[in-house]
């Protein structure tokens, strides 16, 4: 295989690679290249096109990963010129916080922008975890202006810094958040999978003290949820839409399913709700484009809970138009299918590049879903948020990462 060391090359090599590929992409290869002490990769994607009978060849998207030089995380991996644009010049990747005997940044990523702070919830009944069915997880938060100072601070570009991580207190009527997404109106969304007998929820929790909570939904027509899990608002319309999915009883702390896994959409000032999409095997992330047009489902089928990793399953990003009128999601069609794991989280940036968690880091693809690269963490992603011009915060189980890019999230806080 033909490996390149970002660090290793000038950006006339870079452009002698991808020319003989075809690539044509002069205005990203005339970027500087994104070294800031972060290893780098271009991959050749001829160069493992064909392994041959003698190859070394994956026999697990869990359990392997795709970094045959075993260069040590986290690194951007370069598929396409394209992702140059997206890091941008002066590129780093780096945690902020870690903890590696608690999986305290699983999911629910939101960044409140009127402190700074990037709010998210820790695994709900997985390894970790510290939760189950007799025990809550636990939604925490970190100051990026501490975190900012931090890494500044440390007196090099590669080092880890490990700032502080405050956990909220909240009503018991939140149990195992999965999701969130806004602020919206000035709130946080935290999507909710319930625990035992207690219903999965949607609700608006006060991003100050003392985070009052309000419940804004429990229930379809009178049966609990499943567990409800991700959640995003329609950029143009204003209406919530969520997946419902089966994982807290495949991890072990709700019942058995009530109803199917599929899509829903909620409006907040009639309370009325609605399915908008369904035939899913185990439906997870949520996204949409800016325009309101385009979403995004991703489909966690091959990660079954107890029933096991099935690698026959989907681990598949689905792409779908929204009705003008109805906002159901129609004309299903296959976005991507991810090389290690499944895709978790989802999120979309200004220029419709579509981001996602999956078993190796985040994920990147361009709109027309051809994979731009990898930020590279060697170990899960379930998810990310943009917090503001040039900032991602990926969420990594024991760890929280801070990538200083180039790219722009969609304002998520304004869609209300």
């Amino acid at each position: 295989m033909t490996w390149i060391s970002i660090s290793a090359l000038a950006v006339a090599a870079v452009a002698f690679t991808y020319s003989k590929l075809g690539y044509v992409a002069a205005q990203n290869l005339s970027l500087p290249l994104p070294i800031q002490g972060v290893a780098g990769q271009f991959v050749d994607p001829l160069s493992f096109a064909v392994q041959g009978n003698s190859g070394s060849f994956r026999n697990s998207s869990f359990k392997q990963v795709f970094n045959p030089t075993s260069s040590s995380p986290p690194f951007f991996q370069v598929f396409d010129p394209a992702f140059l644009s997206i890091l941008g010049p002066n590129a780093s990747i780096r945690a902020i916080a870690s903890n590696p005997s608690f999986a305290f940044a699983h999911e629910a990523p939101i960044w409140n922008p009127s402190t700074d702070e990037i709010f998210f919830a820790s695994n709900d009944g997985g390894a970790l975890g510290n939760s189950d069915i007799d025990h809550n997880n636990v939604v925490g938060k970190i100051n990026l202006a501490d975190a900012l100072q931090a890494l500044s601070a440390s007196g090099n570009q590669t080092s880890p810094v490990n700032v502080t991580v405050t956990e909220l207190s909240l009503s018991d009527t939140i149990q195992m958040t999965n999701g969130g997404t806004g602020p919206h109106r000035g709130n946080l969304v935290l999507i909710n999978s319930g625990r035992g007998e207690l219903p999965p929820s949607i609700a608006l929790v006060n991003p100050q003290e003392p985070h009052n909570s309000t419940i804004l939904l429990d229930n379809f027509f009178g049966r609990q949820f499943n567990s409800l899990n991700d959640a995003k608002v329609h950029p143009i319309s204003g209406k919530l839409f969520f997946t419902d999915v089966t994982y807290g009883f495949l991890n072990h702390f709700r019942p058995a399913p009530l109803l199917p896994s599929q899509v829903y959409r909620y409006d907040f000032d009639t309370g009325a709700v609605r399915v908008v999409a369904d035939g899913f095997d185990r439906p997870n992330g949520l996204a949409f484009t800016k325009d309101g047009k385009t979403a995004y489902i991703t489909d966690t089928g091959a990660s079954g809970g107890f029933l096991g990793l099935n690698q026959t399953q989907p681990a598949t990003i689905y792409q779908f138009d929204v009705d003008a009128k109805t906002e159901a999601f129609t004309n299903r069609r296959v976005f991507a299918y991810v090389d290690t794991g499944v895709p978790d989280g989802i999120q979309v940036d200004i220029n419709g590049n579509v981001y996602s968690g999956c078993g190796d880091g985040v994920q990147v693809w361009n709109d027309a879903g051809t994979l731009l690269g990898k930020f590279f963490l060697g170990t899960t992603s379930a998810n990310m948020a943009f917090a503001g011009k040039g900032r991602l915060v990926i969420m990594a189980e024991t760890a929280v990462y801070l990538a200083q890019i180039a790219a722009e999230g969609l304002d998520l806080a304004s869609f209300s």
